[in-house]
């Protein structure tokens, strides 16, 4: 299926539908119970499902990071390739992302619109004519 603006959002269903959820459940529950009758093992309880919240929001935030960091990379190559110039440095990551699905033909100029007149991340993808899916970022 080709990708454009209305299903270019990308879930990872083990991640986002089993994972968040029950480790949510597990969350409310353990301290709920820990409300209820406060002992060790109850608190204990609770502290590793908070633990594994925890360690959920900062995989993601470092996996996002990490995808951040290549698909800056990506946009100031293909920048470079088809203007022979550096990617301004004034463009937010937010609009660097968002630039990523134009294809070759518009970005550059897209590129020149949105340092003029500071397009939001979601206005750049609603300008993108040619959309260039990105089948790879979760």
């Amino acid at each position: 299926m080709s990708q454009n603006y209305q299903n270019h959002v990308r879930f990872s269903p083990p991640f986002h539908f089993f994972t968040v959820p029950f480790t949510l459940i597990g969350i409310a529950l353990s301290i709920y119970m820990l409300i209820k009758q406060t002992d060790l093992t109850h608190t204990l309880i609770a502290l590793a499902f908070i633990l594994i919240g925890f360690t959920l929001i900062f995989a993601r935030f470092y996996a996002l990071k990490a995808q951040d960091r290549a698909a800056r990379a990506d946009e100031r190559l293909r920048y470079y390739i088809l203007s022979g110039k550096m990617l301004p440095s004034v463009l937010k990551m937010s609009q660097i992302l968002a630039l990523r699905f134009a294809s070759d033909e518009e970005f550059v100029a897209l590129v020149d619109i949105t340092i003029k007149e500071n397009l939001s991340s979601k206005n750049i993808k609603l300008a993108i004519k040619d959309w260039r899916g990105d089948y790879h970022r979760i």
